[in-house]
């Protein structure tokens, strides 16, 4: 099977970039059930990449639809250390204009009932998510920005909501009341999941639309966020190659040992099968065990 270390997950528009070679698809079946779409594993600046479609090619899965489980352990299995998070986002702030692009450090959740965790079942961890971003990551993305041409607001509150309606006018003032930045609909579940598969996270959030509480402004539509989100295919391919280019040797970041303080249950006791479909994530410490 194909392998990479830097994974991609965004739209369709960043696996048919220039300058990936050798693009093979990779369809994986996990034991939370099948991922968004075919992983698509190619070459970029000398480095192994994987891509995959987060709606699926052709946008036919709701953000509240998504099977983030198996698309981070499809990631996993492919021996992704760092994962990047291309997406579309509303602004809450003035200042975050549409077309800009920021990198959020932390997140809010409003979702309802979404499946965030690969530890139930029989195996129980608790996660740090104080800081749900890895700051190595997010500063190098800043970096590679800045270097592709673009002028990224650094740092942030990402408020991750359920949809896949867009908010009502009320919500849109309450959130900014709270001191959100940007609002979306899938970004946090990703990080959960990626802080528990022990992998490095961070967003690039391209701003489409100032939601609906900007009264100057048209309120938020899907032709409006699909416009500009186009608009920003060219951002994103040039920051993702030169990010791919620049990007340091992985070295020894604390999100390798996200779990190290956060298996509660003593795993000789955890099943089986719970254990069979979790050694791509905890078998180090399973081995540790002598499991």
């Amino acid at each position: 099977m194909a392998e990479a270390t830097i994974g991609i997950i965004g739209g369709s528009g960043l696996y048919q970039m220039p300058g990936l070679s050798d693009p093979q698809e990779v369809r994986l079946r996990t034991p939370f059930g099948d991922p968004s779409d075919a992983y698509v594993v190619g070459t970029l600046q000398g480095r192994q990449v994987a891509f995959l479609a987060r709606h699926a090619r052709g946008h036919r899965i709701s953000p509240s639809e998504l099977n983030f489980r198996a698309n981070i352990y499809g990631f996993k299995l492919l021996g992704v250390e760092r994962l990047i998070s291309v997406g579309a986002v509303g602004s809450l702030h003035e200042r975050h204009r549409p077309l800009d692009l920021v990198i959020p450090n932390q997140f809010v959740d409003r979702t309802k009932g979404r499946i965030d965790t690969f530890f139930r079942d029989g195996i129980v961890a608790h996660v740090s998510m104080a800081d749900p971003v890895c700051a190595g990551l997010a500063a190098s993305l800043a970096e590679a920005a800045q270097a592709a041409g673009l002028d990224p607001h650094v740092g942030g509150i990402y408020l991750c909501m359920e949809g896949p309606a867009f908010s009502t006018r009320a919500e849109s003032e309450l959130y900014r009341s709270w001191g959100m930045d940007v609002i979306g609909m899938t970004n946090f579940q990703e990080a959960k999941l990626a802080r528990e598969a022990e992998l490095c996270y961070a967003t690039l959030a391209f701003v489409t639309d100032y939601d609906c509480w900007h009264v100057s402004e048209e309120k938020v539509s899907a032709e409006m966020v699909i416009t500009n989100l186009l608009k920003n295919v060219q951002n994103a391919q040039a920051l993702i190659t030169q990010a791919v280019r620049t990007l340091p040797p992985q070295g020894d970041c604390p999100c390798g040992r996200a779990l190290e303080q956060a298996l509660v249950t003593d795993l000789k006791l955890v099943p089986k099968g719970q254990r069979s479909a979790l050694r791509p994530i905890i078998g180090k410490y399973l081995e540790r065990a002598g499991l």
